[in-house]
């Protein structure tokens, strides 16, 4: 059984992650979209978004199911470190992204401005994620 919740752990972490490789080339050529295909780009970025946000349920809940399974404990330091990025993440996408994707709608609305402020969160998002797998993968134990 504990093979079978890790795998769904990295399957649910690559599902996290994945997605906003895809989106970085869709935000260059959002620059220059208009339109219709400006609207399918905010779309495309919108479902990437909240496939993201799924799979970070099924991270959590085998992630908590490995540790109550598992040889560590709530206070182990990679535990809590993956804990911490992981609470500060879910802030950051909530307040990265939809908000901003809104800001098209408006009657006057940036483009550049707009769209460089999505890739910029992107790559906060995704050091974000990094760190965590790096907890996650390396298992650093800062204390004892």
């Amino acid at each position: 059984m504990y093979t079978l919740i890790l795998f769904a752990h990295i399957l649910s972490a690559v599902l996290s992650i994945g997605p906003f490789f895809v989106l970085l080339p869709l935000v260059k050529r959002m620059e220059t979209a208009s339109g219709d295909v400006l609207l399918s780009h905010i779309i495309t970025f919108k479902s990437a978004t909240r496939l993201v946000k799924h799979a970070g349920h099924v991270l959590v809940t085998t992630g908590v199911l490995l540790i109550w399974q598992g040889p560590w404990g709530w206070g182990t330091s990679w535990i809590l470190g993956t804990i911490g990025v992981m609470v500060a993440s879910v802030f950051f996408l909530a307040r990265a992204f939809t908000p901003t994707l809104r800001k098209f709608n408006d009657e006057k609305f940036n483009q550049l401005t707009l769209v460089k402020k999505l890739n910029r969160s992107l790559w906060i998002y995704i050091f974000l994620l990094m760190l965590m797998m790096w907890f996650m993968v390396d298992k650093p134990m800062l204390w004892q």
